[in-house]
């Protein structure tokens, strides 16, 4: 698969997913139904074309050498954290909360399996577009610095469409900011190992840790 087909078709499905949310404004049912068809058909198209050479190549589970992906994943949580503790004031989460339920049917009585959803499958998808997908497919292709600006810069933007309305500018700014480094740190995780696990570990990690925070949101804990 050409580095162009790849760039082409990391826009497309995430305009899909834009609108979706932005104009649309459909639930999270359909929101989810169509990430997991756009990002699974994209990554097994390239599987396809590129060889076989899989996202998760060389992941060995009995390995006990994951603790780099670990110690980052427990810093994120801890980053994410302190965060919130520090501008959590300046966020007005009842907002978002009236907002999840109004527009997507996520509310206090389905946030746990959203949440456990969150945390597993919905991390394990962005990394296997964008870490699998994207990053590794253009870094075998040679486009090494492509490959962690354009990932990580379109993991960022992707995110806009989830938070964009949430939170001020500076606070979106801060935001982007942190998933751009977060995407960088995702590759490089992926290219000392040739596949999505290591940035899958520190995914789930830093996930946990926004769906505590939406957990006390949603006043569960």
């Amino acid at each position: 698969m050409k580095s162009w087909h790849i760039i082409s078709v990391s826009i497309a499905a995430c305009i899909t997913l834009y609108v979706l949310e932005q104009i649309l404004a459909a639930d999270y049912a359909t929101k989810t139904a169509a990430k997991v068809l756009l990002f699974t058909a994209a990554a097994f198209i390239y599987w396809r074309l590129g060889g076989k050479r899989g996202f998760m190549d060389g992941i060995k589970l009995s390995e006990p050498l994951y603790v780099p992906e670990l110690l980052l994943g427990a810093a994120s949580f801890a980053v994410i954290f302190l965060v919130y503790f520090l501008l959590g004031g300046c966020v007005d989460f009842g907002a978002i909360a009236i907002d999840l339920s109004a527009r997507a049917q996520v509310n206090a009585s389905n946030y746990p399996f959203v949440g456990g959803y969150i945390v597993f499958g919905n991390s394990f998808l962005e990394e296997l577009f964008f870490r699998g997908f994207v990053f590794l497919g253009l870094y075998r292709q040679g486009f090494r610095k492509t490959a962690y600006i354009y990932s990580s810069a379109l993991f960022g933007v992707y995110h806009l469409a989830i938070i964009g309305t949430w939170i001020s500018f500076e606070l979106l700014a801060l935001a982007m900011a942190g998933l751009f480094l977060g995407g960088l740190v995702f590759c490089w995780l992926d290219s000392r190992r040739g596949n999505i696990a290591g940035s899958w570990i520190v995914h789930i990690l830093a996930d946990s840790a926004i769906v505590l925070i939406g957990m006390n949101m949603f006043n569960l804990i």
